[in-house]
């Protein structure tokens, strides 16, 4: 199995051109004012993709997502499109599991406070998880310095095949640590908080085939 990894294109998805494959997964922030039209938009594309299996999380900017209700939210999404949001789904015999948490910052969407709080979702991942889709990364992995140090003590006890995330710009890229492939997928640049800029795409998809990790499109920073 191919498993095409994304994330962090706020809004700019339809700049993107993919190669057909096997699976396709987008770990949050599809869109960047969070707003349900965005969401919509990004969903058409999505659906559209030349994709067996097309997976995909929220993130901290996309606000609709945490606002819908369970019964609207399944009518939004096209048939065909597998969205987590702490739960996991089984495809061809590997088990994925994604969460949109990320720790509390300006009370965006899917934040908890580091500590209990945070502690309590990731406790939910199964041991038995295969493939693990967080918006945020772990503590010290492609991080830039932001990771969730609670989530990276699950990780180090549940040793998941891959973990794969974004949420933290010009961090794209691939390390293996522990028999784990840790992926960072987020798509655009890290904006200058004193400069008017906007979004590029600057990151590439990460292409990996399962479970012969050591095949992998990308950096790749051996421990």
């Amino acid at each position: 199995m191919d498993i095409t990894f994304i994330s962090d294109t706020h809004g700019l998805h339809g700049w993107l051109r993919l190669n057909a494959g096997t699976v396709l997964v987008h770990a949050g922030d599809i869109t960047e004012y969070g707003t349900e039209d965005e969401g919509i938009e990004f969903l058409d594309w999505f659906s559209k993709q030349p994709f067996t299996y097309k997976i995909f999380i929220g993130g901290n900017h996309d606000l609709f997502l945490e606002e819908l209700t369970l019964r609207k939210l399944k009518k939004l999404i096209p048939s065909g499109i597998i969205y987590l949001e702490n739960n996991g789904t089984e495809l061809e015999g590997i088990k994925f599991w994604g969460s949109p948490v990320t720790p509390y910052f300006l009370g965006m969407a899917f934040n908890e406070r580091e500590g209990r709080e945070i502690k309590k979702v990731w406790s939910k991942i199964p041991l038995d998880t295969d493939v693990f889709i967080t918006h945020g990364p772990p503590k010290g992995i492609l991080d830039g310095g932001m990771g969730c140090e609670e989530l990276r003590l699950r990780i180090d006890s549940v040793r998941p095949k891959v973990h794969c995330f974004g949420h933290v710009h010009g961090q794209n890229g691939i390390e293996v640590i522990n028999d784990t492939t840790f992926i960072n997928a987020s798509m655009v640049n890290n904006l200058n908080p004193f400069q008017h800029e906007e979004y590029k795409l600057i990151g590439k998809p990460i292409i990996c085939k399962y479970p012969l990790l050591n095949s992998v499109y990308g950096k790749k920073i051996t421990n």
